[in-house]
């Protein structure tokens, strides 16, 4: 086993996010190696990143100190099934969702598990992913998932592993609800009469400086809202018709069914 040589089991969306950050950083091409069975994503990924993918599992996958899995939940057997001869001594850091680390753990015969949840701003280097460890990684290797996973964005690491199911809900799924309200908050314009590129430019200026206020601010959300919210104002007439539809509970009920559908995914990918 080489530590320094990274192996990829799939390589979709979010392993490229990673081999793309992890060459940006300095990475050799021929330290990463990647297992994808798809002709068009190795091409791709020859492509883009200068690298040799292989068509199926085998022996070169022993010379991994990590291996990452990112393939779709679903596929995740199937594709172990192969590889347990190869990455038992490896650290196995997951991105799938779903797949809890015990089946990681039997899967791989490594009980050296991190599990993470990324989101989909990876791809831009703005994402969050929350982490879980199994007792038998250590810090250093801990310290390795956060330096891999750098480039796409912060980390945040949870003691518990059901606490993914929340985020998951929470940042996983996160984006989708911010692209739901924006493409609100554009047909609003556009029905006012601005024409679509001017919605398009004021809604994702809007979010991208309330969201940076909020990050540089001291004061809670709740407060901030206050300063803006003049009574009698514009702003009150469009916070108490949300109210009035209650659009604030939705949202948490709405995040809470995602957790309860990441738990079903779990039982029935990760067992």
């Amino acid at each position: 086993m080489n530590p320094s040589n990274i192996a990829f089991i799939g390589g979709g969306n979010m392993a490229g996010a990673l081999i793309g950050g992890l060459l940006k950083s300095g990475r050799a091409p021929a330290s990463i190696l990647v297992v994808e069975p798809f002709a068009a994503q190795r091409e791709r990924l020859q492509r883009e990143f200068g690298l040799a993918p292989l068509a199926e599992a085998g022996p070169a996958l022993a010379s991994a100190g990590i291996v990452v899995w990112a393939v779709k939940p679903q596929l995740f057997r199937d594709a172990a099934a192969p590889c347990a001869a190869h990455v038992g001594g490896a650290l196995q850091l997951s991105v799938m969702a779903g797949v809890r680390s015990d089946a990681i753990a039997r899967a791989s015969g490594s009980q050296r598990v991190v599990r993470a949840m990324p989101n989909t701003p990876a791809l831009i280097g703005r994402g969050v992913a929350g982490l879980y460890a199994r007792d038998a990684v250590t810090p250093d290797e801990r310290g390795a998932v956060e330096a891999l996973l750098a480039p796409t964005g912060r980390t945040v690491w949870v003691e518990r592993e059901a606490d993914l199911d929340a985020v998951t809900a929470l940042s996983g799924s996160g984006p989708a609800y911010v692209f739901y309200v924006l493409e609100a908050m554009m047909k609003a314009g556009v029905e006012m009469g601005l024409p679509e590129a001017q919605a398009r430019a004021l809604a994702l200026a809007t979010f991208d400086g309330a969201t940076a206020l909020a990050e540089a601010s001291p004061l809670p959300p709740a407060e901030l809202r206050a300063q803006v919210t003049s009574k009698g104002g514009t702003t009150y007439a469009a916070i108490t018709s949300m109210e009035a539809d209650g659009v604030g509970a939705a949202v948490v009920r709405a995040i809470g069914r995602a957790r309860e559908r990441a738990r079903e995914l779990g039982d029935e990918f990760g067992g």
